[in-house]
């Protein structure tokens, strides 16, 4: 007996997606077992096949974003097209696309149309501003959500200007986000037999990402303090949150609330004496002073500067405090713990002959582990999926003379 595939066996998904936002809610499906089959463009295909490509080996790009996968060719400009769509999703249980707002709808698969060839069906729509609003129909970016989300002043250097982040962070929120509005509302439909509409777009999913700190900044009515230190709390119970370099300029990080959780961890530095003297034995006293938390943090840049990094981590670590050097992305794929959870794991690339790092799952499932799958090659599963809906050897090979796959 074969070992299970992830817990989403069975579901069928047909994605007519490209980019980012619009590919991975389906690439997480197909590691936990769907039948995810992708819509492209005859000869053509998703354009961000062309996308990072590295010498002898496949686009990072597309990659990421179509593991697991099936490509279909389909040229939905035409009627033969359109209804070898609609009969792949009389089959299909979650039907996605992020074109343009309007451009599903008058190329013949928009939701009112598609929910009359199966009413249970679940149709994700994913774009930039949200389905109202007065940029609705305007098309929408990573970066531009960024921006208008908020994230940027989360990294931000006071007296600096604001700057987004070279991460997709507002396109894999939005992703994630539709993965899961998804499944809810398949949830629903089979209790029921309903299906329906979900919108997600790349802002509401930054402003989701915001989290509490914005409610925060919501209810003060000003922006939070931002830079080397978050300072939360009262001071009756401060909170610090803050980035130091070592005496090789290596950052780390650490995080404590609480005045009792403060001297513990200064004292396990070493620190404690010096900071007590100087007035800071109470954390406190930063909350509202921002002079006196000025001076704090120029003290700690000093005392952290006097050591080396994992030596500092290991101390707070023991004396029960959260801390954690700050990793580049490469550092960060070979964090022990991003490793031994395979976060980041190794698969084959027969094709070129290579074993390659890439993403794992962020999930674990005792019953049902993801499968991690590579991309496929444009079209390469076109004549298993036409034989299934019943076309002939010979059908298929006139729809591939006549363009339509």
């Amino acid at each position: 007996m074969s070992e299970p595939h992830g817990p989403l066996q069975g579901v069928k998904v047909v994605a007519c997606s490209t980019a980012q936002a619009g590919t991975v809610p389906y690439m997480l499906m197909a590691d936990l077992g769907a039948e995810v089959i992708k819509i492209e463009v005859p000869e053509v295909g998703d354009n961000s096949r062309g996308s990072t490509v590295l010498p002898g080996m496949p686009s990072t790009y597309f990659e990421t974003n179509n593991r697991g996968v099936k490509s279909v060719t389909l040229n939905l400009k035409t009627a033969e097209g359109r209804e070898i769509l609609r009969k792949l999703v009389a089959q299909a249980d979650i039907f996605g696309q992020n074109f343009r707002p309007g451009a599903a709808e008058k190329n013949g698969f928009g939701y009112e149309e598609l929910r009359k060839v199966n009413p249970r069906l679940v149709y994700i729509s994913i774009s930039g501003y949200g389905p109202n609003g007065p940029n609705a129909d305007l098309p929408g970016t990573d970066s531009m959500a960024q921006a208008l989300g908020g994230i940027a002043e989360a990294y931000s250097t006071p007296g600096q200007p604001l700057k987004t982040g070279i991460v997709s962070v507002a396109d894999e929120t939005c992703a994630i986000l539709a993965f899961g509005g998804a499944l809810a509302a398949l949830t629903y439909a089979r209790a029921t037999g309903i299906g329906q509409k979900v919108d997600c777009s790349l802002l509401g999913g930054q402003v989701r990402l915001m989290g509490w700190t914005l409610t925060t900044a919501m209810w003060r009515n000003r922006d939070p303090v931002t830079g080397q230190a978050r300072v939360t709390g009262t001071p009756q119970r401060p909170g610090l949150s803050a980035s130091f370099n070592d005496r090789d300029g290596k950052p780390l990080v650490f995080q404590l609330n609480g005045a009792r959780k403060w001297r513990d961890a200064m004292t396990a530095l070493g620190f404690y004496e010096a900071l007590e003297a100087a007035g800071f034995g109470d954390l406190g006293v930063i909350i509202t002073a921002d002079e006196k938390r000025a001076t704090l943090l120029r003290m700690l840049d000093e005392l952290f500067a006097t050591g080396p990094r994992d030596d500092w981590v290991a101390r707070l670590r023991g004396a029960d405090i959260v801390a954690a050097p700050i990793n580049t992305l490469l550092e960060a794929s070979n964090d022990p713990d991003v490793v031994a959870n395979g976060y980041v794991t190794e698969i084959d690339y027969p094709k070129y002959g290579k074993r390659l790092k890439v993403h794992g799952s962020p999930w674990h499932f005792s019953e049902t582990p993801a499968c991690i799958g590579i991309a496929p090659e444009l079209g390469a599963d076109c004549d298993e999926i036409l034989a299934r809906l019943g076309y002939t050897p010979a059908q298929i090979e006139g729809l591939r003379e006549r363009g339509i796959t």
